[in-house]
């Protein structure tokens, strides 16, 4: 959890509340976590989970809120976490230009709006979310990208909504978006032994995705290993493997969507 670190507190909002964006899809958010957090090594223990308390049930306030939206118009909405560098924008542009059903995107960084972009090459509408200091989107957040993206005005009603977290396998785990399910990506590059250095987040997914397995006979990765790893924290987690250069895999994480929606 962050709550040392600050990342979790009350975010600076560089717009109002009351939103007057009309549902641009293209506006761009900054949320920025509290300047200068430092570690408090005296603060209690019990004072501590208090504060994570409050954090996580006022997350969760948000989280049922965007739940209730996407449940009223008959959205699928998919969680993207993984470590920076696994593939997360690539494999949701790939997907996207399939244009099996409507889908949009909100995407977080902590930085720049160039993953957005990116997205709305492909036609899709993109919202950006810039946590600042921040390492996670959390329900606040991510209720305000909803009503950018006109989601109450139907505007994906049936479709799909991709929120691509920000690269970290450690906070997102905790932090309920209103998502119906968490898809963990990890790219054969980062080494098998994922799963257990980071439990909570592969057992709060539904969904393993192996990417880049296009480079496996270039690097020292234990598929078989791998995925015991991930069952050995998350039995019931479902994998599929997958290369979004070389379309390896692409009919499956379509069809998994396809199944779920």
């Amino acid at each position: 959890m962050c709550v040392t670190c600050g990342c979790s507190g009350p975010h600076k909002h560089d717009h109002d509340h009351e939103h007057d964006h009309h549902g641009d899809p293209h506006h761009d958010h900054s949320h920025e976590g509290p300047l200068g957090a430092k570690h408090d090594h005296e603060t209690a223990t019990t004072r501590a989970i208090a504060i994570e308390e409050d954090i996580l049930g006022e997350n969760n306030h948000y989280a049922a809120k965007n739940r209730a939206i996407f449940t009223e118009h008959k959205i699928l909405a998919l969680n993207l976490v993984s470590s920076p560098g696994s593939g997360k924008t690539t494999l949701l542009s790939k997907t996207l230009a399939s244009q099996r059903f409507k889908a949009a995107v909100i995407e977080g960084d902590q930085s720049t709006d160039l993953d957005a972009a990116r997205i709305r090459e492909t036609g899709a509408p993109a919202v950006q979310i810039n946590t600042g200091q921040g390492c996670h989107l959390d329900g606040h957040m991510v209720g305000h990208a909803i009503r950018d993206l006109g989601i109450p005005a139907g505007t994906v009603d049936g479709g799909v909504v991709f929120i691509e977290n920000v690269g970290n396998l450690v906070c997102p785990a905790a932090f309920d978006l209103g998502e119906a399910a968490k898809v963990v990506l990890l790219s054969v590059t980062e080494g098998e032994d994922k799963p257990l250095k980071y439990p909570h987040m592969f057992a709060a997914s539904k969904l393993m995705i192996l990417t880049k397995i296009d480079l496996l006979p270039y690097v020292p990765f234990d598929v078989e290993k791998c995925i015991a790893y991930a069952r050995q924290v998350a039995p019931q987690i479902e994998v599929i493997q997958l290369s979004s250069t070389t379309g390896a895999g692409m009919e499956d994480w379509l069809n998994w969507i396809d199944s779920h929606k």
